[in-house]
């Protein structure tokens, strides 16, 4: 089998947490970075030298613009696109994607080459550390985890807020929205993979000595909230759009709902470090409690139609636990922003900016208006279920490549 070896970074290195990581509009955990591996010496033996030198330039690449890439990993605030001297963050998940099927080779139909490379990565979410396991499996693991986090900081990149020409306030353009469901979707994918695909084949032994940012309930938490994130896009579209009903956009905040209820159900129980892990298990509170005073607000709105006694009061309990919960999530925010590395929240916009506004108000007129109707101080004591609604969004479906053709004959 492959051996893991994890060691104290050399404290020259510099590797140290941040203070602040900026303006955040989508949580991109610490970048695991991979180091530099002598694949000559490791498969020199056992394959051409032309497929060795090919497989090490590709990583090669990758360690380069991986560590250039660092930076804006750490600051979200900056922009992806483009950099003096770097490249983006798309050329480099477009190397990690050349890379893949190269990388497959060591992995095909249980061969030995499986365990004959020590592959390095450095974990920026513990700078203590650097994880070594020589199983190829372990390096197809990290570079599906490094295309999803790329995607997430893609998704951050699109969604900050920017100043448009004009001079007008700060907004997220339409199309910054739809491309962003796009890169979500994608994350997810990468991440589902991970864990469907690539983590069963890691012998136990092995895998429980996986570094926590390769966990199964981190990697399935990440996906999750991907799709969370993207469903609240959709959920800002719909309240933007008049034909939208109420029973649209409650379904939509119901299924938000249950996307950050799983992924706080993968991440509860996981020995999360100070630092990146608590902020992680902060951004996932903050959420699910947003999500949660969508639905409950959108739901008492439906209720409210109702002409009965009982209706008019499930709405007015649903709408204070909306209320509620709109402000147990500034709560939320607020310890997710102070927790190390320190960040903020861009301006309002979207689902919670609309909400922000509505819920306050709604609930303190349509409270008013129900007891002054039914001449009650608290029509009903606790608020309705929510409906349960099916999950409509799926991750991509993101299958491991095909063996690149310069294996053919290995």
């Amino acid at each position: 089998m492959g051996c893991l070896v994890s060691t104290p970074k050399d404290a020259g290195g510099g590797r140290r947490m941040p203070e602040s990581i900026g303006e955040v509009a989508v949580f991109v955990p610490g970048f695991r970075i991979p180091q530099g591996v002598d694949f000559s010496q490791s498969l020199g033996d056992n394959l051409p030298k032309s497929l060795v030198e090919r497989i090490s330039a590709l990583r090669t690449r990758i360690v380069v613009m991986a560590a250039q890439e660092t930076p804006i990993a750490i600051r979200p605030k900056r922009r992806t696109a483009t950099r003096h001297g770097g490249s983006s963050s798309g050329d480099l998940l477009n190397a990690l994607e050349d890379y893949l099927p190269v990388l497959l080779g060591l992995v095909k139909d249980g061969s030995p080459l499986r365990d004959k490379v020590q592959f390095v990565w450095v974990n920026q979410e513990d700078d203590a550390e650097e994880t070594a396991m020589t199983n190829a499996w372990y390096e197809v693991l990290s570079v599906l985890h490094l295309m999803g986090i790329l995607c997430l900081s893609q998704a951050n990149s699109l969604l900050l807020p920017k100043t448009s020409g004009d001079g007008h306030q700060p907004r997220v353009s339409e199309d910054s929205k739809r491309a962003s469901v796009d890169v979500f979707l994608k994350a997810a994918g990468y991440l589902d993979c991970a864990t469907r695909q690539v983590l069963p084949q890691i012998p136990p032994e092995l895998r429980r000595d996986l570094p926590i940012d390769l966990a199964e309930g981190i990697l399935k938490a990440l996906s999750l909230q991907a799709l969370g994130q993207c469903v609240d896009i959709q959920l800002g579209m719909a309240i933007d759009s008049p034909k939208a009903t109420l029973a649209v956009k409650r379904r939509l905040a119901c299924e938000m709902v249950k996307y950050w209820h799983q992924a706080q159900d993968n991440i509860a129980q996981l020995p999360l470090p100070d630092g990146w892990g608590k902020k992680h298990q902060f951004l996932v509170k903050w959420k699910f409690t947003e999500a949660k005073a969508a639905a409950y607000y959108f739901h008492g709105l439906i209720l409210d139609e109702g002409n009965t006694e009982k209706s008019h009061g499930m709405a007015v309990a649903a709408l204070q636990a909306s209320d509620e919960f709109i402000r147990e999530s500034k709560r939320a925010c607020e310890a997710f922003n102070a927790t190390p590395p320190t960040s903020r929240s861009p301006a309002l916009w979207g689902s919670m900016k609309y909400l922000s506004e509505k819920i306050p108000k709604d609930v303190s007129s349509k409270v008013r208006i129900n007891r002054d109707l039914y001449s009650q101080e608290r029509i009903i004591e606790t608020a309705p279920a929510l409906p349960d609604f099916a999950l409509a969004l799926k991750p991509d479906d993101y299958q491991l490549p095909s063996l690149d053709p310069s294996w053919s004959n290995h």
